[in-house]
């Protein structure tokens, strides 16, 4: 009889000490992937032009874009798959500004969608935005990945100076 009492003690005590290790793993300092959010390490200011790829996973816009942003508006954009190519014909004023991402993430986050989260680059600009406005609905999930940022040199504070327009001549 005392063996059995001794064999069901530790077999407590070692259920008490894996619980106490799950516990204790709980309480670490990891984050679960859609509570995480990156913070930018610094103030970032979207410049008034630059150029970046955009790879959108959304219902309205899905693929690869290479987008020129000039005077802080899209100016071009060139389709990297076959279904962005498509899209760029079609929809080519739905493809954003980075401004505009993060307009929309702002908005998503005002109206407590269940996911708003970004990551940022060190510069702080975002690198990733993930959306879903309800989680229990379809199709309203967006994922945008932001590479090859580059900010156009010597474009970054004031546009360019327009031509005079086509058969405008100066006074004499």
């Amino acid at each position: 009889m005392t063996a059995g009492r001794a064999r069901a003690r530790f077999l407590s005590a070692a259920v008490l000490l894996a619980a106490l290790s799950c516990a204790t793993t709980a309480c670490g300092s990891s984050t679960s992937a859609g509570s995480a959010e990156t913070k930018p390490q610094s103030t970032w200011e979207e410049p008034v032009s630059y150029s970046y790829t955009l790879t959108s996973n959304t219902q309205v816009l899905a693929g690869t874009f290479q987008v020129q942003v000039r005077d802080g508006k899209v100016a071009e954009v060139v389709g990297l798959d076959e279904d962005s190519r498509r899209q760029v014909q079609d929809l080519r004023a739905e493809v954003p500004t980075i401004g505009e991402l993060l307009k929309t993430l702002k908005q998503a986050r005002s109206e407590d969608a269940d996911t708003a989260d970004a990551d940022y680059a060190a510069d702080g600009h975002p690198v990733r935005i993930s959306l879903d406005w309800d989680k229990n609905s379809i199709d309203d999930e967006a994922l945008y990945t932001i590479s090859s940022y580059e900010p156009t040199p010597g474009r970054r504070d004031s546009p360019l100076p327009t031509a005079p327009a086509r058969g405008f001549q100066r006074p004499d």
